[in-house]
């Protein structure tokens, strides 16, 4: 390029990267809804059949429109994946109408399903065939459960044999696995030809793969022989031949592997791509940190509903839908309240002779609890990462128990001072020590216990986890603190 043609090319400029861009941006749409709903307001309280307030309306919503669009068309897809995934039902459907069709795929897959199920709905058939035409096969295979039937047999007429075949066998696995998540697009090249003929051809290519760091080596079987990493491509002699420099020492994955075990493998190893082989060693696809990533989230998101006993739900959904998502687990945890609450009738007599109790008591289920919800939160962690067997597992039972029990001794400590604080009897600070260490005991056994369990039987470990540990410690902490007053105080 002369200097000229560079002195007249326009300067770059930089996007920073900011996290609150998308919130800004937020926030913006909704101020000009709400304008927009404002002045529709003013309009129809003026007397019916008046025309000039009808046309005032009509500009002023164009106007709106028009600048919504131009807001809209200077952002990422997944901002604008964010924007309506925060907005209720009629203005997020409102926004979608203004999204360019060009951005229509690309936010179609930023999206979460609960929002996409609603995008699709509000589309016709035209613009669903449109926006679907253009993507790729693993990007289609992600989609295709949301799309209704025939959308899905008129995009296949529209691909190649190969990208066909490719959607079928996306489709195929199951959703949590790694063939459901891997990409079909990557560089493959032969062991026997030289570096200089490879880099020739990947200046033949219109673009790389996203996220290629390294170029599959097969045989004319397409059976992988080994990787290419790219740094290395470009530092070694182009006569080279690719046998001489490629990596024969590599980690592969399965099409029917957990996409959690993968997401493991990439944490572990540092990896930015990996390629999937079947069972005779083929080459079919491979899995890039970006779909790691959006695993890691997903699976993130679902843990921390899960704890609560919630499924992934739009925020904004109807009233009866998030009853009945939210009702079991909190009916549930109505009835194991009522336990604990049976509990401590039962010593009615221990707490209206030592009134004092009531008041004590409260604090012996909490800190049960909190210790039993620490235990839980490393147990879940560690199940998700693959780091519990069968080998370690009684292991990590008394090294829990045994942590737990010398918190438990410096916390009891400055408890049964506080409680002689406020009773000044030595007896009542040391029940109350003792009610603490043993119920933190058994929140600590609660919180290996049930994620342990449900492991054990293929349920999520997460699911209703804290709602079971609030039953154990309550219950237990009631009955074991005036248990013990009863024993020892009366």
């Amino acid at each position: 390029m002369t200097q000229s043609a560079a002195a007249q090319k326009p300067p770059a400029t930089p996007r920073r990267l900011d996290p609150e861009d998308a919130q800004h941006a937020l926030a913006e749409v909704q101020e000009r809804l709400r304008r927009q709903q404002l002045v529709a307001d003013l309009v129809h309280r003026q007397e019916e059949g008046d025309s000039k307030a009808s046309l005032v309306e009509d500009l002023v919503h164009r106007q709106h429109e028009a600048e919504l669009k131009t807001l809209l068309d200077g952002l990422h897809p997944a901002d604008i994946a964010f924007i309506l995934e925060s907005l209720p039902k009629d203005e997020r459907q409102a926004i979608w109408a203004l999204v360019s069709p060009e951005h229509d795929a690309d936010v179609l897959l930023e999206v979460e399903d609960w929002v996409r199920e609603s995008l699709i709905e509000a589309m016709d058939r035209q613009d669903l065939v449109a926006a679907t035409g253009s993507m790729d096969a693993d990007e289609l295979a992600d989609l295709a459960p949301d799309l209704p039937p025939d959308v899905v047999a008129e995009v296949q007429k529209g691909l190649t044999e190969e990208e066909r075949a490719q959607l079928l066998e996306a489709m195929g696995y199951p959703e949590d696995s790694v063939g459901a998540i891997m990409d079909f697009e990557m560089v493959r090249v032969r062991e026997d030809v030289t570096l200089e003929v490879v880099l020739r051809y990947l200046r033949r290519l219109h673009e790389l793969p996203d996220h290629t760091d390294q170029i599959f080596v097969v045989d004319r079987q397409d059976k992988l022989q080994g990787i290419l990493p790219l740094s290395r491509l470009l530092v070694s002699e182009p006569e080279t031949e690719v046998r001489a420099v490629m990596n024969s020492d590599f980690l592969t994955l399965n099409p029917l592997d957990s996409d959690a075990d993968a997401a493991g493998a990439f944490e572990r190893y540092d990896l930015v791509s990996a390629p999937v082989m079947d069972d005779q060693g083929r080459l079919i696809g491979r899995v890039t940190i970006a779909d790691v990533v959006d695993v890691m989230r997903e699976d993130s998101q679902e843990q921390a509903l899960s704890r609560a006993g919630l499924q992934e739900e739009d925020i904004f959904a109807p009233v009866a839908t998030a009853l009945r998502n939210r009702a079991p687990w909190l009916l549930f945890n109505l009835c194991t309240a009522a336990t604990a609450s049976f509990v401590a009738s039962q010593f009615e007599g221990t707490v209206s002779q030592i009134v004092i109790l009531a008041f004590l008591m409260s604090i012996v289920a909490g800190i049960g609890g909190n210790s039993g919800n620490q235990t839980m939160t490393l147990i879940i962690r560690a199940l998700a990462m693959g780091r519990i067997t069968g080998r370690n597992l009684w292991q990590l039972v008394k090294r829990e128990l045994f942590v737990t029990l010398l918190v438990g001794l410096c916390g009891s400590v400055v408890a049964a001072l506080f409680a002689w604080a406020i009773s000044h009897s030595v007896s009542i600070a040391l029940v109350m020590m003792a009610a603490m260490i043993c119920n933190m005991l058994v929140g600590a056994s609660v919180g290996v216990l049930v994620p342990m369990v449900r492991a054990r039987f293929g349920k999520d470990p997460a699911m209703g986890s804290s709602v079971l540990l609030t039953f154990a410690t309550d219950s237990l902490g009631f009955f074991i603190f005036l248990g013990l007053a009863t024993i020892f105080l009366l």
